[in-house]
């Protein structure tokens, strides 16, 4: 009677755990349907109106999902990345750049998943240390400022992320904003420059990373240089 009285307990625990993660999920892509337009965050609307957003991360606060559930991990940390940097911006608006925030990335430690983190320790060591392999985590978190890719509407899921990372991926890797071909030279993000790590493994340069998203290939002899990144606000306008 006592292990009946075990398990039915466990499964019960289990069910509301599942339901908690999935009303996360369902919450944050509704949220960013109604205040992500064209990749850009509607901050005013959402400092005006800021419940549905510290709703979602006052549930975000107790949810635990263990690494080896790899695509639930990753799609709970990049949208709580994004979450807490428009969270971050909201709290400080109307602010320019994130920039202006001191301690924005490395300092203020933001309360999910069961822990006390900074944005830069989601970023580093939560899914860059742990997904060393997975450089595309770079065209999907989203720093507030226009240098950054753009975010979208809608939330990561563990169901689409592998189609998500590779198509945001793309987006980024084939924009001639993003990726600047200036005759036999060809300029790329900051973000190439300051994470070279995750974009040279395998014996793969730059270059090389890139074409395998790019529809147009670039000339492998091409000269790399970096173009400033632009940290202004990426706030509708």
């Amino acid at each position: 009677m006592k292990n009946a009285v075990l398990v039915f307990f466990s499964l019960f625990l289990l069910q509301g755990f599942s339901q908690s993660v999935d009303t996360f999920f369902s919450k944050t892509d509704a949220f960013f349907k109604a205040n992500v337009k064209n990749g850009l965050v509607d901050y005013s609307g959402i400092k005006e109106n800021p419940g549905e957003l510290n709703s979602i991360l006052d549930l975000a606060k107790s949810i635990r999902i263990s690494k080896d559930d790899t695509k639930a991990f990753q799609a709970f940390w990049i949208n709580g990345y994004n979450l807490h940097v428009i969270k971050g911006i909201i709290d400080n608006y109307p602010v320019k750049s994130p920039l202006d925030i001191n301690g924005f990335f490395d300092k203020t430690k933001r309360d999910i998943g069961g822990i006390q983190i900074t944005l830069n320790d989601i970023e580093n060591k939560l899914l860059r240390e742990n997904f060393s392999h997975e450089a595309r985590f770079h065209f999907v978190l989203v720093c507030a400022g226009l240098g950054c890719p753009p975010i979208i509407d809608g939330a990561y899921s563990p169901s689409k992320l592998e189609a998500q990372l590779q198509k945001q991926t793309e987006l980024a890797l084939n924009n001639p904003n993003f990726i600047k071909v200036k005759g036999k030279k060809v300029l790329v993000s900051q973000i190439f420059e300051w994470y070279k790590v995750d974009f040279t493994q395998d014996g793969k340069d730059e270059i090389q990373f890139i074409n395998q998203f790019r529809n147009e290939k670039l000339d492998t002899k091409a000269k790399l240089g970096y173009y400033p990144y632009d940290w202004t606000l990426n706030t509708v306008r």
